[in-house]
């Protein structure tokens, strides 16, 4: 292990081989699900989604994940997700979950990534970091430190599952991202609530307000997708467009684009 894989933070604490997955007890992987741009029919960006070595569901690794390894594993996601999207040829946007109560000091834990997007020759600017609201974090403007130091690096930012967590318009009015992903329950069956639709409105005209950019995940149906795409959303993610593919990159199944008149 080389010098560069330790990084010593300022309170005199090291962090050895934050990015080194071997150092783990257990092992994973990734698939990656396509967001899709309706407006030019092609593919805006990948998420990252962690899976077990042999494709098992997210729920078998994060079982695994405690105080003691939470910040090594939330490193190690991040460098595996970028190698492997460089190894599978990825040329748009990467999407990266992270672990807001994994993250010391910004400036610190996101050294490991910048490497990481060095040695794989991929843009700074194609990475987005997603952030759960649904995550419980006591210290809102803590968590808008740490997205504004990864705006400030150049990387984009986005609040994931919106609408259903903890921190809602607060966190949003604390740090204003580049995108909010709209939260599966707002999503499921908006064609046919009223409650839904009222809801998903209000959202898309704060965001408009704020300038920003929209993705509507969990889209299953025509209906769904029908609906957004009326209210001016473009970015879309779920299974209508395509199933998360194990180590690999999916294609949008073409019946998924809506018919142009």
């Amino acid at each position: 292990m080389s010098a560069s894989d330790f990084i010593q933070l300022d309170d005199g604490s090291p962090c050895g081989g934050c990015g080194d997955a071997d150092k783990l007890s257990f092992r994973f992987d990734f698939a990656y699900q396509a967001i899709v741009d309706l407006a030019s029919q092609s593919i805006w960006a990948h998420e990252a989604l962690v899976r077990g070595p042999e494709g098992q569901g997210a729920g078998s690794v994060l079982s695994q994940v405690n105080e003691g390894n939470r910040y090594r594993f939330d490193q190690a996601c991040r460098v595996k997700s970028i190698k492997t999207a460089a190894s599978l040829g990825l040329e748009t946007r990467l999407s990266i979950n992270f672990l807001p109560n994994a993250v010391y000091k910004p400036e610190v834990c996101i050294r490991t990534t910048l490497e990481a997007a060095r040695v794989n020759g991929f843009p700074l600017d194609r990475i987005i970091f997603e952030v759960t609201e649904g995550e419980r974090v006591e210290d809102g403007p803590w968590l808008a430190s740490i997205l504004r130091e990864y705006q400030r690096c150049g990387f984009l930012t986005a609040i994931d599952d919106f609408g259903a967590g903890y921190a809602g318009l607060t966190l949003l009015a604390d740090f204003q991202p580049e995108l909010i992903k709209l939260d599966m329950a707002l999503v499921r069956g908006v064609d046919g609530s009223r409650a839904r639709q009222a809801i998903a409105r209000g959202i898309l005209r704060i965001c408009q307000d704020l300038g920003i950019a929209v993705i509507a995940e969990g889209i299953e149906t025509v209906g769904e997708r029908d609906f957004f795409s009326h209210e001016g959303v473009t970015l879309m993610q779920g299974y209508l467009f395509g199933r998360p593919g194990f180590r690999a990159l999916t294609l949008p199944d073409a019946v998924a684009w809506p018919v142009v008149r």
